[in-house]
């Protein structure tokens, strides 16, 4: 895992996708070695919450990470998700957050290697749907997300998956994750699901802290070993 620290620098800036211009805010420590990268995906409500996923970039960038807060939404003009647009919207993002990839593997501050994604609600089936034939992602971390009958059916292969998700969840049932973990065993991907007894759609307190702890965690031992793959196969 990557060394703690604690002076974070904010950058914002956008790449192009789609001809849409797209946000993101990049977290990093001070430094001059290159770090694994994690790309940050906001839920369904969009960036009424952004002080949240802030949080949760700087985290990952005082655990050594360079952290990247990516605005999606900016690809279809939206605020929140609408479920009558969803079908229309999804494909589009999914082709932002490979551009996404792209442009995150292009910064000189970012270690060779895969590229990690911590996905919120949508986002988390968003970086699931596309981390199924995307070797670039190389670690996933779901946080609480659904997942709707036969999206991942024709799935050959996943990412070493963390989930993460409260017991008391009343938007997304724990049935998600039960099928989320059904499906990750029978492909044999590595992973770990956390269930937080009590917690609801979000984490807050000693859950909150634990699901930091263990995001972090994760994501250092998988990009770690992927990269690592990378080189013995170069």
């Amino acid at each position: 895992m990557p060394t703690q620290t604690t002076n974070i620098h904010t950058l914002t800036e956008t790449f192009t996708s789609g001809g849409k211009p797209i946000t993101v805010e990049w977290l990093s420590a001070p430094g001059a070695a290159p770090r694994p990268a994690v790309i940050v995906l906001h839920g369904a409500e969009g960036l009424v919450l952004a002080d949240v996923y802030r949080s949760a970039a700087r985290t990952l960038a005082q655990a050594g990470f360079q952290a990247f807060f990516v605005h999606y939404f900016d690809r279809t003009g939206s605020a929140r998700a609408s479920y009558g647009s969803l079908l229309q919207s999804f494909p589009l993002w999914q082709e932002t957050l490979r551009d996404a990839l792209t442009w995150v593997g292009m910064h000189a501050g970012v270690a060779p290697g895969p590229i990690g994604v911590v996905g919120v609600s949508l986002g988390a089936i968003l970086g699931l749907v596309t981390a199924k034939d995307e070797p670039r992602i190389g670690a996933l971390v779901d946080y609480f997300g659904p997942l709707p009958d036969g999206v991942l059916d024709d799935a050959r292969a996943l990412p070493p998956t963390l989930v993460l998700h409260g017991d008391a969840d009343r938007l997304v049932p724990l049935a998600s994750t039960r099928k989320l973990e059904a499906l990750l065993k029978r492909l044999g991907t590595p992973h770990e699901v956390v269930i937080y007894p009590g917690e609801g759609h979000g984490f807050f307190g000693d859950a909150q802290r634990d699901a930091q702890r263990r995001t972090a965690v994760f994501l250092g031992r998988h990009l770690a070993a992927g990269a690592a793959e990378m080189r013995s196969a170069s």
